[in-house]
């Protein structure tokens, strides 16, 4: 019961009979010998590796914790080992380029990866959470020298990353960072301030820690486009420590496997990132992929809770299930009652939809990289662009409040840690913060790309996503009717914005919540779609979870369009 298992199987399913993944790649040079049987043998020593390594170290890591003293830090038990099997087998470096000591395997994959491996200990796994976004932003900013020191350890996770934004005053607007970097006459840099809220700031599971810094030079301007990146090392390649401490680490709700660092820089030598006062732009390629991964941990986070709470209901026998009629058993199983069938179906249905678009996704993101035809390579870069904020937000929402559905299926046994799924509760809560809150994903979303255009991109999308529909459900009018009406409620916000200046702001989670409505539909249809005759327990697996869907989680499209008309009459 306590320990997470990845069902490859349902993941393969997806990947290959849904989107039709394969075909796809393969269709690319870089991935011309990347089939079906390869993805397949991928994914299943993952979670082989996952399931057998990763996840029976969770509960240590949550009850023990990492432990801070003077300045070091030590991972709970196992779970330096643990990491040190992880890099060498290549798993960090699945989809970094072979030039740079990776695989060149596609960017599919390793979220499939990230996904099971923040199912199975999400503690563990905020230590190679950002190698994949410190990996592109060196690769696509950093000088030659300190590619030739760091790109290959970062890329095959020999040494570890962080991304140090957040300050004291300065969380959610970096604008007000003041941490300073000096100019030296050699050409570095000396690097002062204090950093919170640092994942994985100092720890014991790699030789070094790459920091990767925003910081404020003499003549800066102020605000956000003054700040310029930085990269501090842990150690220098001479083998000499830079000034670079571990003050404290956080005592949280949760995440207790992963070290929440206050980090103090004292005039730290470094090197630029970069151009000067152009920090964003390197960061932003590391947050952007951060999104994903934290969409990613919604999805395995409310994956693992609801195995929980299914595995408890086959077993949990209460009073007798309504419809069932005479038994000569006393009680049904829990699963048998509707109020636990609604609970079990529908977070089923949300972490399968939100598969289906992260896969999509990472699919994109392997064509924006690897696809010669601009067209393409413009309606991938769209669909990352609005997709992304839509489930960084939604599927870290519903990691916590559905995981704590999950946990209502225990009743009182949820609530005691014997059986694990409080402990999902509260790790998952962090997910709507970090990365940006999901306040931020839906102004994000509406302001600054849905607005900026007048519409055009997300009709585009509409576009995208009603061409996608299968042949079978292009005529199923409650899916064309939403994706109408989210057409029309976007033209309604263009032209009722520029009347108000803060109603963009005030329905923009609505808006973000009625994309992502739209997107799960298009989603479970192209699942049902995918079933057949000779697809393993179809109904019970797919078609239920489809049916909860359009009775308990779709109905949200009509509050939220008619909160949003609303709002714009009134402006």
């Amino acid at each position: 019961m306590n320990a997470y298992q990845p069902r490859t199987e349902d993941m393969q399913f997806l990947l290959s009979r849904v989107l039709n993944a394969p075909a796809q790649l393969q269709a690319l040079p870089a991935f011309a010998e990347v089939d079906a049987d390869l993805m397949q043998q991928v994914l299943e020593e993952a979670g082989k590796f996952v399931g057998e390594v990763i996840a029976p170290l969770n509960r240590d890591g949550d009850e023990i914790g990492a432990q801070w003293a003077d300045g070091a830090v030590t991972m709970p038990p196992g779970f330096k080992g643990a990491y040190q099997a992880f890099w060498q087998a290549g798993w960090p470096a699945l989809a970094s380029s072979p030039e740079n000591g990776g695989q060149g395997l596609p960017t599919v994959l390793e979220a499939m990866l990230y996904e099971m491996l923040s199912a199975a200990n999400i503690g563990w796994t905020m230590a190679p959470g950002l190698l994949h976004g410190a990996y592109e932003c060196i690769k696509h900013h950093a000088s030659d020298e300190l590619k030739a020191q760091y790109l290959e350890k970062v890329a095959t996770g020999e040494w570890l990353a962080t991304m140090c934004l957040t300050e004291p005053h300065a969380g959610s607007d970096l604008g007000l960072a003041r941490t300073k970097a000096v100019p030296l006459p050699d050409g570095n840099y000396a690097v002062s301030g204090t950093k919170i809220f640092i994942s994985g700031g100092e720890h014991d599971l790699t030789d070094n820690i790459v920091h990767l810094v925003l910081a404020r030079l003499p003549d800066a301007p102020p605000g956000p486009k003054g700040l310029s990146l930085f990269l501090v090392p842990k150690f220098y390649p001479d083998g000499s420590r830079s000034r670079v401490h571990c003050d404290r680490i956080e005592e949280k709700m949760g995440l207790h496997g992963s070290p929440t660092c206050v980090m103090r820089f004292d005039e730290a030598i470094c090197q630029i990132v970069g151009e000067p006062s152009k920090g964003l732009n390197a960061m932003f390629v590391m947050m952007n992929a951060a999104r994903l991964h934290v969409a990613l941990q919604g999805i395995g986070l409310l994956d693992a809770a609801w195995q929980k709470a299914d595995a408890y209901a086959q077993e949990r026998r209460q009073m007798r299930a309504p419809g069932k009629g005479k038994s000569a058993a006393e009680a049904d199983y829990i699963a048998e009652h509707p109020a636990m069938r609604r609970i079990l179906d529908t977070q089923r249905a949300w972490v399968d939809a939100g598969r289906v678009l992260a896969y999509r996704t990472a699919l994109e993101l392997d064509l924006i990289k690897h696809s010669a035809d601009a067209a393409t390579q413009a309606t991938a870069q769209r669909w990352c662009a609005l997709v992304t904020p839509v489930m960084k937000s939604v599927f870290t929402h519903q990691a916590f409040h559905g995981g704590s559905d999950c946990l209502q299926v225990f009743g009182g046994h949820g609530y005691v840690r014997e059986w694990g799924i409080e402990q999902i509760v509260r790790d998952a809560r962090v997910t709507m913060i970090y990365e940006g809150t999901n306040e931020i994903q839906a102004i994000d979303l509406l302001v600054r790309k849905v607005l900026t255009d007048g519409g055009t991109g997300m009709n585009a999308l509409l576009d995208t996503i009603a061409a996608d529909l299968p042949k079978s459900a292009k005529t199923h009018t409650p899916a064309m009717a939403r994706i109408q009406t989210l057409r029309a409620i976007t033209q309604q916000i263009v032209q009722a914005a520029p009347k108000e200046a803060a109603l963009a702001y005030r329905v923009a989670d609505d808006y973000l919540r009625a994309v992502a409505l739209v997107l799960m539909d298009w989603a479970w249809l192209r699942i049902e779609a995918g079933v057949d005759a000779g697809t393993p327990n179809a109904d019970a697996r797919w078609l239920v979870p489809a049916k909860a869907l359009r009775s308990w989680v779709l109905p949200e499209f009509q509050m939220r369009s008619f909160i949003i008309v609303q709002q714009c009459v009134a402006a």
